[in-house]
This record gives C-alpha cells, structure tokens and sequence, in this order.
C-alpha cells in the first residue's frame, strides 16, 4: 500500500493536530523509509517476480527487522518514547506510535501471506488484498480520498503556498500510486529500493506545508 499510509498520516492531524504533518509522514512511513536502506546493505532481501500478486511484481521474501510484527510493534513504542522524552506530549506520542503501527496493518490487508511474526520466524501474516487490482486501487483510493478531506477539513492555507504546495503533494502522490500499477516490472530488487529511498523527500514536503497551513 502506498496512498493509505498517507491518509493515515492526513488524517492523523484531526487526533493530534499539533503534531506537524512533517512527523506524521515520518511515522506511518517508518517502516518503508528504514526498509530500503536494509534493502541496499544486504540485511532484507526483494526480488522481482511478474505474478507474484496481480497488483505488484515484487515478491518481499525477507523483511523481519522492517516489517515483521514483533519488530514493528518495538519500532511503535519507540517512536512514541522519543516523542515523548522530546515534547512531553503524550496525545502526539501515542498517535506517533500507532501510526508507525498502522503501516503494518494496511500491509496486513494488501500484502499475501509474506508479514513474519518475527525474526527467525516462520509465521506470516496478510490477507492478500493485492490479488485484485480493482479491489486494491478501490480501497486504497477511498481511504487516500477520506485522508484528504479530513485533512482540509482541520486546516486551512495561511497563504497561496498553503494552497497549491498540499494539493501538488495530492497530485503527485496519486501519479505515482498509479504509475507503479501500470508500469512494467522494475529491473532489480536493488532498484526498487533505490527508487524507494525518494519517499523520505515527502518528510520535508509534509513539514513545508504545515508552516503554510493553520487549524481551523
């Protein structure tokens, strides 16, 4: 999943609206921005396999210290502690971590069978909502459509840049959600993490727009 783990972070400003929208991207992609560069050491493991599920070419075989649920749930009461010890607010720490935990279950839904319990383990989770596209584009589009209007809903542009710089973000989120649909299978696993690492761009992106925008 891609779009849903934005409108999670969207909407995560209606529960936690002084948490900048910068550390919301951080959190609910938590687990995709560390896992590229696990990716480009040796430590996890992609590799391309057309047919793998009708949605991606990408069979992710070995991901425990990213993705698996064990790991995920250490990664989520950290990264609310450190938010914690840094603001002393508890609101945005426990939304914090249980956005870096809802990463995990969007995959839950998309993913086949290939989340493990743990390091070493040999359980696997996923309900393999990838098997359908029209199924996954729809669910992935309402819930992308429910996180911006939620969004729009709490803030309101302080200036023109506030306008035009969230709804570029929606536009070229959604051009590149469709663009990794449609496009042919990527060359290597080593390439598909390379492209990833452009993802951590959305950080800054997330924290320009919210110096732009105010609470209603």
């Amino acid at each position: 999943m891609f779009l849903g783990h934005f409108a999670v972070g969207l909407a995560g400003k209606k529960l936690a609206p002084k948490v900048s929208l910068g550390t919301l991207f951080l959190a609910i992609q938590f687990m995709d921005l560390l896992w590229p560069i696990l990716v480009l050491i040796g430590i996890e493991h992609v590799r391309v396999d057309p047919g793998n599920t009708a949605f991606t070419p990408l069979d992710f075989y070995d991901y425990p210290f990213s993705h698996s649920l064990f790991v995920v749930l250490l990664w989520s009461a950290l990264f609310g502690l450190v938010y914690y010890l840094a603001r002393r607010a508890l609101l945005g720490s426990l939304v914090l971590g249980a956005g870096v935990f809802s990463h995990w279950l969007l995959d839950f839904i998309t993913h086949r069978p290939d989340l493990p319990l743990a390091p070493g383990s040999q359980t696997y989770f996923g309900l393999g909502l990838w098997n359908s596209i029209p199924a996954a584009m729809l669910v992935e589009g309402l819930l992308f459509l429910t996180g911006v209007i939620v969004y729009t809903r709490i803030t309101t542009p302080r200036n023109r840049t506030g306008t035009w710089s969230f709804w570029v973000l929606v536009i070229f989120l959604t051009v590149i959600w469709a663009a990794n649909i449609f496009s042919p299978p990527p060359p290597s696993g080593k390439a598909v993490a390379s492209l990833a690492l452009l993802v951590w761009l959305f950080i800054p992106w997330g924290y320009w727009i919210d110096r732009h925008r105010v609470l209603r």
